[in-house]
């Protein structure tokens, strides 16, 4: 099931600057540490004048979607989903 989250969350993210690739590794949210697994899907949108950066992860058996707001640096948890059809 899909559900809408909108959080603020705060995450611990790597950059290897030889691959030049940009992982996620935890995400800080509600009092717990969520350890990510994999990052599936990383694009980009713009809103207006601002970029953002999503990042589709898993932990275990836990799906999430964060955005990234390039503007202030700031992270939303958009959604969480434990892949059951709602």
């Amino acid at each position: 099931m899909i559900q809408k989250i909108s959080a603020p969350v705060s995450v611990q993210l790597v950059y290897d600057h030889r691959q030049h690739t940009v992982s996620p590794r935890q995400i800080f949210w509600d009092g717990q540490v969520v350890r990510i697994s994999k990052v599936g899907m990383h694009h980009t949108i713009r809103e207006g004048r601002t970029l953002f950066h999503i990042f589709s992860v898993t932990s275990k058996n836990l799906f999430f979607r964060l955005k990234l707001d390039t503007d202030t640096l700031f992270w939303t948890l958009e959604e969480i989903s434990d892949g059951l059809a709602n």
